[in-house]
This record gives C-alpha cells, structure tokens and sequence, in this order.
C-alpha cells in the first residue's frame, strides 16, 4: 500500500474483525534479520504489516541516503512467502508532504552520549517517523531488533512517554555463522573488510566474559578498544552502559550491563553489542 488512506480503510476493516495488528517497521533491503522479526511478529498478532520506508530525515547530508541498499522486488517476494499481510510504502512525499512541519525530539537514551554524539540528527528523525509509523498503522505490537539497542531504547521510551498504546518487542540481534550482526549496510564490505568484520563481536564476547568474571569495567573495555584499533577498525566507541536507561556505569553493581560499540572499517560504519 501506498498511501495512509488505504492502510487505514485495510486496518479498520481488521479491527472490524476483532483482529490484531503488529508492525515490523524496515528500511527495506531484507535480510534473515529482518525476517526472524516478521516471524515473530506472526506471534505476535493476527495481521502482520511491514513498513518499506527508506527515511530521509535520520541520515545526515555526508550520509549513504542516495547510496542506500534498495532490493524493493525481492523484499516483496520474501514477505509474500512469510505471508505478511500489508507491506506498506509509502512515497517520501506521502510521509514527509511539502509542507511537514512537525518533528519529535527525543531526550532520555536518545541523549547518552552513543550514536547521538556521532549522528546528532539520527533519533529526532527516527522518532518523527516511527510515531508517524505508529499512528499510521496503530498496531498492537511493533517489533524492533536488538542490534540497534539504542533505537529500541528510544523507542520504547517515546511510546511510553506519547501514551502510544504499542507494546514495543525487543529480538535478540541475527548473526552471520561468524558472529557478525546482519546488517543491510554489509552488502558495503569488501571480501577483506568482510573477513575482519566479525573481530568486533570477538570483542564484545570477551569483555563481557572478563567482566563477569569480575574483572574491573574500565580495564576491560580499555583492552576491547585497543583490540579493535589494531584489527584495523576506527573506533567510535566502546562502552558500558545500564542495560534499561544507557546511562554510565562503573561497576557490575550499577545494574544490568549491555555493551554498545560502533566503529568504521573502510568506509562501512558496523555497530553492535551484548549483555553481560
């Protein structure tokens, strides 16, 4: 579907049944990550909708927009195999018309100092499309993947904070055989950048180690970031963070621990993180 006039008529028409609704909200370029979140969806509710919507407002002017991966036909196919009931995309005109004037910006885990400090423009545009995705759809569920925790985070957060009545469901992130996290934006590693992609989960999975184990925090991601730098990535960061609200921690004693990391190899930005 293309425009929100006909996505509302088919979302009464389910309502109308008693039926429930998940959404699945995707930039498109469909991967096995993307489709565990589908599936889990189907549990989720009676009628599954998958957004296709490749947003504009959340990539900053030195960012891949135009480059972005676009495989809109095969997207079809694999969603029709998974028997979505409603891919809905729409134009950047229909979401965004010439005279949108209204943002959301988020504060609270979309201000801790992760990927707000190297894309400051990312959340206000994420939460301006997805509470438009929410209000557009009005779903019972949405599903989001882990591999972008601090996204679920804000989110979930502005769900709650709006009084959106959306329960927001976290999946745990999909992992290439070697660990690496599927991503659309891997389709941009050479075979050589490809090969020590998965170092950053290596990484991830001994610091968590080490600090269970009681190792002190800051020596720990101090050697995890050493490691990175050496295996030939430009390091954003490495942290730990309070699981639940992003916030620093010091100690195993500040709470639930999830570790975040983002770093560039060649010109391919890859996140990723654990919990400990």
């Amino acid at each position: 579907m293309r425009t929100v006039r006909n996505l509302r008529r088919a979302i009464a028409d389910y309502r109308g049944r008693g039926e429930t609704v998940a959404l699945v909200p995707t930039m498109g370029a469909l991967h096995a990550g993307h489709l565990a979140l589908v599936k889990r969806a189907r549990r989720a509710a009676d009628r599954v909708v998958v957004s296709i919507f490749v947003n504009p407002t959340q990539f900053a002017p030195t960012e891949d927009f135009s480059s972005y991966p676009r495989t809109f036909q095969a997207d079809l196919k694999a969603l029709a195999q998974l028997s979505v009931d409603i891919v809905w995309a729409p134009t950047v005109p229909e979401m965004y018309p010439p005279d949108f004037a209204t943002r959301v910006i988020p504060e609270g885990p979309a201000t801790v100092g992760l990927e707000d400090r190297f894309r400051p423009h990312f959340f206000g545009g994420v939460a301006t499309v997805v509470s438009k995705l929410f209000l557009q759809v009005a779903p019972d569920a949405a599903i989001f993947g882990e591999k972008d925790y601090q996204q679920l985070k804000v989110v979930a957060h502005m769900a709650r904070d709006l009084d959106i009545p959306v329960k927001v469901i976290g999946i745990p992130t999909v992992r290439e055989k070697d660990g690496l996290a599927m991503s659309s934006r891997n389709v941009y590693l050479s075979e050589q950048e490809r090969a020590v992609a998965p170092e950053l989960y290596r990484v991830l999975t001994q610091c968590a180690k080490r600090i269970g184990n009681g190792r002190p925090i800051a020596a720990t991601l101090a050697d995890g970031r050493a490691a990175i730098t050496r295996a030939g990535f430009a390091l954003d960061y490495l942290e730990a963070r309070h699981a639940e609200t992003l916030t620093p921690i010091r100690s195993r004693r500040d709470g639930p621990i999830r570790l975040l990391v983002a770093a560039k190899i060649g010109t391919t930005r890859l996140i990723d993180n654990i919990g400990v």
